[in-house]
C-alpha cells in the first residue's frame, strides 16, 4: 500500500511540475509582450497637403461668426461642396494645428437679389462647416 501511495504522490507532483512548466513557458511570452501606451496628450498633427486646402475654401467673415468664434470658440469656413465631416475635420487639423471636437455641415441656399434696383442677379449658394475648437487651443485668422 506504501509502493501505491508513492507512486500516487510521484504522479501527482509530475502533473504539477508538467503545469509549472507550461506556466513558465507561457509567462514569458506575456513578458515579452509589452502594451506601450501611446501619450494622447501631445498629438503630432501631420502637415497640411493640397487635397486639404481643397477641402477648406475660406473663412466666413460675418458678426455671427465672429462673435461664436470669441465666446463659443468655434470656426466658420466655406467647404467644398462634395466634402463630408470626417474630411473636413482632418483638413482643418491639419490646416491649424489644432484639435477639432465637433463639426456641424449645413448647406447654404442660394438667393435672388437685384443689382441696382432694375437688374436681377444671383448670390451662389454653397457649403458652409462649423467646426468646434478643442477648449484652450485657438486659431488667428488675421495674422499680421
Amino acid at each position: 500500500m506504501a509502493e501505491k501511495k508513492e507512486k500516487a504522490t510521484k504522479e501527482v507532483s509530475k502533473k504539477e511540475e508538467t503545469k509549472k512548466v507550461a506556466n513558465k513557458a507561457e509567462k514569458p511570452a506575456k513578458e515579452s509582450k509589452k502594451v506601450v501606451k501611446a501619450d494622447t496628450t501631445q498629438k503630432d498633427i501631420a502637415k497640411a497637403t493640397l487635397p486639404d486646402f481643397k477641402v477648406i475654401l475660406n473663412p466666413v467673415i460675418t458678426e455671427k461668426s465672429m462673435a461664436t468664434m470669441q465666446n463659443l470658440n468655434q470656426a466658420t469656413f466655406k467647404v467644398n461642396p462634395n466634402a463630408n465631416k470626417t474630411q473636413v475635420k482632418l483638413a482643418f487639423e491639419r490646416l491649424f494645428k489644432v484639435k477639432a471636437t465637433h463639426v456641424s455641415i449645413s448647406t447654404v441656399r442660394a438667393k435672388e437679389t437685384t443689382r441696382g434696383g432694375r437688374y436681377k442677379g444671383k448670390i451662389q449658394g454653397y457649403k458652409k462647416a462649423v467646426i468646434t475648437i478643442k477648449s484652450g487651443q485657438a486659431i488667428d485668422l488675421f495674422k499680421e
